[in-house]
């Protein structure tokens, strides 16, 4: 289920990356040399600086079908006319069609967002960040360094959602999971198993840590 504002219909460029998942409100930089993408880039900047930015799924050979749409904020040209850019994460879209695949893929795609909660998500998402804390404190004890999360890190449950699932590092697939879902509250609840687990293998590692510590004392 969507709401009426996502409703809106629209052609985009489409930028395929392989094991990349781009969620909305996280920065992109990326480094531009492909011709084809050096045109896009080039035509974008002349319009809205957006694109669509979508993980290539290795497996089946294609894109996924929900991606990210990327504002570009900055941008710069090499000499040998190759683009460093940072982009940020703007609305999610899943594309309906493709409009046409050269010299870079085009497609028709809808905007989606997460269906109106049906309960207060405050208590969740305070509970998911509390799981998050642990993690970067058992995280810190077991490498013996300092490890603080930003200051930036959101509280609103839907930005805290993005926000982790944006730092689920080398999982590209449970990403790509979490981007497709339009239930905030399920996608909190994953990060919490997928935060619980990380903690408890953290926790049994640093016991193991301490006791062997302990015997060679």
């Amino acid at each position: 289920m969507t709401s009426s504002s996502s409703i809106a219909v629209r052609e985009l460029p489409l930028f395929p990356l392989p094991e990349v998942v781009l969620f909305p409100g996280r920065p992109l930089p990326l480094h531009i040399f492909e011709f084809r993408y050096r045109i896009m880039m080039n035509t974008i900047l002349e319009s809205d600086r957006r694109f669509g930015v979508l993980m290539w799924d290795q497996a089946q050979g294609k894109p996924a079908s929900v991606g990210c749409c990327a504002e570009i904020i900055q941008f710069e040209r090499t000499r040998d006319d190759r683009m460093r850019i940072i982009t940020l994460g703007q609305q999610r879209f899943r594309v309906l069609d493709y409009v046409r695949e050269k010299p870079y893929r085009v497609g028709l795609v809808e905007w989606i967002e997460d269906s109106p909660p049906e309960q207060d998500l405050k208590p969740l998402a305070k509970d998911v960040a509390q799981l998050l804390q642990d993690v970067i404190h058992l995280s810190g004890k077991l490498t013996e360094q300092e490890i603080e999360l930003p200051e930036t890190i959101p509280d609103l449950p839907v930005e805290l959602s993005y926000w982790i699932a944006s730092n689920l590092f080398g999982v590209p697939e449970e990403q790509q999971t979490l981007l497709e879902m339009q239930d905030t509250a399920a996608r909190l609840e994953r990060e919490a198993e997928i935060l619980t687990s990380t903690r408890n293998h953290l926790a049994a590692r640093t016991v193991l840590k301490d006791t062997l510590e302990d015997t060679l004392k």
